[in-house]
């Protein structure tokens, strides 16, 4: 079996931004059932800040927690001290459980780093252009490619519509670095 795909789930505003004082601004029950299923059975790559915000581990798939403090504890899941042994441990829990995909499920530090190496990411585009304090990268199109994009309906509990998009690396491509807006 091969090594596990990267891949990246995240929701995100038309303008890029994924959070604000530590939480999503926005309320969508749509896209966290998109989430699990997206993400269930696989293991989950989080920063400390998205494990605090979460608030516990995310129930039928191996957290995985990265942060620099050696003190910090997070009950339930794998403490790291770097994306790439995050990534290493997760790939090797999900040989154990014939998984073939890892999950990086946020925050904005964490993606910008995973975006070098990610080979999907399914962004979530919320029909809205937000305030916040965190973003998530612009997705280069000379290294992604989007395959997929499918407008949900908007359920009666959802603050705001959604896109569900899939974007895949292009073969041999590599991530220059690219900041700005999404390029949807």
């Amino acid at each position: 079996m091969s090594a596990a795909k990267i891949v990246i789930v995240v929701a995100a505003a038309r303008n890029g931004v994924i959070g604000r004082d530590g939480d999503m601004p926005w309320r969508l029950p749509t896209d966290l059932m998109h989430f699990k299923a997206l993400t269930l059975g696989r293991p989950v790559v989080m920063g400390r800040k998205t494990w605090q915000s979460i608030g516990r581990p995310l129930p039928g798939r191996p957290n995985i927690v990265i942060t620099r403090d050696t003190s910090f504890v997070a009950e339930g899941a794998a403490r790291v001290g770097s994306l790439e042994e995050g990534l290493r441990l997760a790939r090797d829990l999900a040989a154990e459980s014939g998984v073939d995909e890892v999950c990086v499920i946020g925050g904005g530090q964490v993606y910008r780093e995973a975006m070098a190496s990610v080979d999907i990411i399914h962004l979530t585009v919320v029909d809205a252009d937000l305030d916040g304090d965190t973003m998530f990268p612009a997705i280069d199109p000379t290294v992604f490619d989007r395959v997929s994009a499918v407008s949900a309906p908007r359920a009666e509990k959802d603050s705001h519509a959604v896109t569900f998009t899939t974007w895949r690396r292009r073969t041999g491509a590599s991530e220059p670095g690219h900041d700005g807006l999404l390029e949807l």
